[in-house]
C-alpha cells in the first residue's frame, strides 16, 4: 500500500489486532505513537544536502484548533478506505485488503459485502490488495462503480462494475478491466480512485516499487507507472482520453492517459468539494513526505518531482535542476513519521472549527496534522492529534463529515475537540 519500508505490514496488522481489542478507546484525544521499523536503502545516503529551492510556505506549530476521534465501528479486516455512493442512501462503503467491500449503516456493517472479488485479488504483499474505489458522479442512475486491485498476476488493475438489481449487491458478472498495468515489484502499487469536478476519473499510480525508483519511472512519461492519470469513462468503452489532457495524441513519446508525473506513491488525494483544488498525498523514500497541490483549473502536465527530489530535497545527486518541478506545499521528516496518508478538506457542517482545513496523517506515528492557508496566502501546518493509529485512509460521507480508518480494523469519525 504506503511504502517498501511497511513489507511487515500483515504481521503488524495481526499484532495490532490483538492489541486494539484490548485497549482501544472509543474516542482518541490522549498522545500516543506506533513504532515501526523502516527499511533501509542505498541510494541515495541519508543526510543529503539541503534544498537547492526555497522551502514551502508551511509552518509547524500547535493550533487552538483540536479534534478527536470517535469510534463508529471495529467489525473490519484490514480496511484500507472509506467512502459514499452519492445516492442519498446514508451508506458507507469500505474497502478491505483482501478483496471486499463492506457496507455500513449507522456504523453496522452488513452481513453481506457489496462486493467480494477476493478470488481475483493478490493481498499478499504488504502494499497489495484491492486498493480504490470511486461511484460514478452518476452512480444513483447508472449504477458503476470502479475499483483498483492488485490481481493474481501482480498488475496493477482498473476495473468497471454495476449494482445489481439488488441495491446492496454488486453485480460480479459485470466486470470490464479498464487496463491492468504490469508491475515489477509488489510495492508503490497507488490504488487511490476519485472523480473529479470535471466528471473525469482520476487515478494514481505508484512508481512500480523496489527501492529509489530503480527503473525511473516517475520521469518516464511513456509508462503509466508513477503518475496521476485523467480518464473519461462515461461511454462504454473502457475509457477515452479527455481532449485537454497534456498529451492527449501521445506527442513527446508520452502516454495520452497521464495528467500530472513525478509521482513515488500517492497514497490518496483528494478534491476540496467547495473550491476543486487537488491535493496529493505522496510518499516519500528515506527522509521526506510531502503533500502535493494542483489548484482548480490549472493545466496538467506537471511534474512533481520524484525521482529528481523527494520533497523539496535533491535525491539523486547532492545539486538537481528544480525549475520545471512544482514544489511540495508542505512536507516533513522522518523523525515525525515515515507514510503519509493523504485526507481531505473539511467541508462537512457539524464541527464548523474545522472548515476548510486540509487535514492528513502518518500511517506509521499516527500523527494528525491540518494544513490552509494564513491571510498572506502562506501555508501553515499544524500538528493536531497524536492518535497512536495506524491510519490507511481518510474518506468523508456524502455530508462531508471526515472518518479516519485504522488498519487494524477501526473506523472512526473526526470530531472537533473540547
Amino acid at each position: 500500500m504506503h511504502r517498501h519500508h511497511l513489507a511487515l505490514w500483515g504481521l503488524l496488522a495481526t499484532l495490532l489486532l490483538a492489541a486494539c481489542a484490548a485497549t482501544q478507546p472509543s474516542v482518541v484525544t490522549s498522545p500516543s505513537t506506533t513504532a515501526l521499523a523502516v527499511e533501509s536503502t542505498s541510494v541515495p545516503p541519508a543526510g543529503r544536502p539541503a534544498p537547492t529551492v526555497a522551502p514551502a510556505k508551511a509552518t509547524v506549530g500547535s493550533g487552538s484548533t483540536a479534534i478527536k476521534l470517535e469510534e463508529l465501528t471495529g467489525d473490519l479486516k484490514s480496511p484500507v478506505f472509506v467512502t459514499h455512493a452519492g445516492d442519498k442512501s446514508n451508506r458507507m462503503f469500505v474497502v478491505e485488503k483482501k478483496g471486499t467491500i463492506a457496507i455500513l449503516r449507522d456504523g453496522k456493517r452488513a452481513a453481506t459485502p457489496f462486493l467480494d472479488i477476493s478470488n481475483l485479488v493478490n493481498s499478499s504483499g504488504s502494499e497489495q490488495g484491492l486498493l480504490g474505489l470511486a461511484f460514478h458522479p452518476d452512480y444513483a442512475n447508472n449504477g458503476r462503480f470502479f475499483v483498483y486491485y492488485t490481481a493474481s498476476n501482480g498488475d496493477n488493475t482498473l476495473a468497471r462494475y454495476n449494482v445489481s438489481g439488488t441495491p446492496d449487491l454488486a453485480d460480479p458478472a459485470s466486470a470490464t478491466v479498464l487496463f491492468a498495468q504490469p508491475d515489477f515489484a509488489a510495492n508503490h502499487n497507488g490504488g487511490m480512485l476519485a472523480f473529479g469536478p470535471d466528471g473525469y476519473l482520476y487515478v494514481g499510480l505508484g512508481d512500480g516499487g523496489g527501492g529509489g525508483d530503480p527503473q525511473a519511472n516517475g520521469q518516464k512519461r511513456s509508462i503509466l507507472l508513477g503518475k496521476l492519470l485523467r480518464l473519461d469513462v462515461s461511454g462504454d468503452q473502457p475509457y477515452a482520453i479527455p481532449p485537454d489532457n497534456p498529451w492527449p495524441t501521445g506527442a513527446d513519446n508520452a502516454r495520452p492517459e497521464i495528467w500530472a508525473y513525478g509521482l513515488r506513491n500517492p497514497w490518496r488525494f483528494s478534491f476540496d468539494r467547495a473550491t476543486g483544488d487537488l491535493y496529493i498525498g505522496d510518499v516519500g523514500q528515506n527522509a521526506y513526505e510531502e503533500v502535493d497541490f494542483q489548484p482548480a483549473g490549472a493545466s496538467g502536465g506537471l511534474n512533481y518531482g520524484w525521482s529528481i527530489r523527494e520533497g523539496l530535497h535533491c535525491f539523486r545527486a547532492d545539486t538537481c535542476e528544480s525549475s520545471d518541478l512544482v514544489d511540495p506545499i508542505a512536507e516533513y521528516p522522518h523523525d515525525q513519521g515515515c507514510s503519509i496518508t493523504g485526507g481531505y478538506v473539511y467541508r462537512g457542517t457539524a464541527f464548523p472549527s474545522l472548515a476548510g482545513l486540509y487535514i492528513f496523517g502518518d500511517y506509521c506515528s499516527g500523527t494528525i496534522w491540518s494544513l490552509h492557508r494564513d491571510a498572506a496566502g502562506a501555508w501553515e501546518q499544524r500538528k493536531l492529534l497524536d492518535s497512536g493509529l495506524s491510519i490507511s485512509s481518510f474518506g468523508e460521507d456524502e455530508a462531508g463529515e471526515l472518518y479516519v480508518l485504522d488498519l487494524s480494523g477501526t473506523l472512526y469519525q473526526v470530531t472537533a475537540g473540547a
